[in-house]
């Protein structure tokens, strides 16, 4: 008897949304089977990669860094350009950190100029990321939304305490959202309808999970990306069938064994291909729980990501 392997019913899918431009839109979502389950049901589009921009140059970034963009740090605009012009990013991710309280405090008025020009100088979906500080980013982003109306951007970190002023920019400017909750199914589940309820259509919400670097909690992120996609396949949860993305750059290049120099930590091994493995292994990992869309920030590990991909789509 021929040996029959086993397969999972799914009855959801995962829905599509279009990021960008209609000119030169990214569609992510569509899928009808786990990630990568080629063989029960359909992925019909690779994840997408989007690349790390700041609006100032950053402090603390190791040489393996530094050596890729040392030339850009302080022009956003340049920044953006070679990582679509020389790394293929298929989106950017402005992260708007000057804004924060807590560092430069930049005005808002400064990153709505900073969003204009990086938006004008590429063609792919540009994600625009606050701070991290609620009160903040709500001022900040709702400005940016207003000021860039039409230019189909990607607001983030929208947050239960902020998504009434924001859902509602991005419903009058035509802008999608990054739904954010604190590593719970449950929060991100809610968050999720109360943007349906105030009226943010589904084709303009992702969920943003919060996720952490490998060896400071990934595990806790997988799992509930992993469950997120169990429940929107095959639960048919509607509330959670929505692309899903990771701003994991961030958190694997802050961690020491990222950052620290080899005199320091000699048996950690060569810094220069350390962080680029931290992060590409971070990287993979979510691809497998279930990520669409991944922010990354070094090429080195963005090329391993890719290949990873490829060889996971291959017929």
């Amino acid at each position: 008897m021929a040996f029959e392997l086993p397969k999972i019913q799914y009855n959801g899918t995962i829905k599509e949304i279009p990021l960008g431009k209609e000119e030169h839109p990214v569609i992510v979502g569509g899928q009808t089977c786990y990630p990568f389950y080629l063989f029960e049901g359909e992925m019909p589009r690779s994840p997408i990669i989007a690349m790390d921009v700041y609006d100032a140059a950053p402090e603390e970034w190791p040489e393996a860094l530094l050596t890729h963009f040392a030339d850009v740090l302080n022009d956003s605009v340049a920044w953006a350009k070679k990582c679509v012009n020389d790394y293929g990013a298929d989106m950017v991710a402005l992260q708007l950190a000057s804004t924060d309280p807590n560092a430069q405090d930049s005005p808002a008025e400064q990153a709505v100029e900073v969003t204009k020009k990086v938006v004008a100088a590429v063609d792919v979906p540009v994600i625009v990321w606050g701070s991290g500080n609620v009160e903040k980013d709500s001022s900040v982003l709702k400005m940016v939304a207003e000021q860039c109306a039409g230019e189909s951007l990607i607001l983030g970190p929208v947050e239960e305490s902020s998504y009434k002023a924001l859902g509602a920019a991005a419903i009058a400017y035509q802008h999608t959202v990054a739904a954010s909750t604190p590593i719970d199914i449950n929060l991100a589940k809610q968050l999720n309808i109360l943007l349906g309820n105030l009226g943010v259509p589904d084709e303009r919400i992702l969920v943003d999970p919060t996720v952490a670097s490998l060896g400071y909690g990934l595990e806790y992120s997988y799992s509930v990306i992993e469950r997120d996609r169990m429940a929107a396949l095959t639960q048919e949860d509607e509330r959670l069938q929505f692309p899903i993305v990771c701003n994991l750059a961030k958190e694997v290049w802050k961690i020491k064994e990222a950052k620290i120099a080899e005199q320091e930590a000699p048996k950690l091994g060569d810094p220069s291909k350390r962080g680029v493995l931290l992060e590409a292994m971070t990287a993979s990992l979510f691809l497998l729980a279930g990520a669409d869309i991944l922010i990354m920030r070094h090429p080195e590990a963005i090329q391993l990501v890719r290949w990873f991909v490829g060889e996971l789509m291959a017929d």
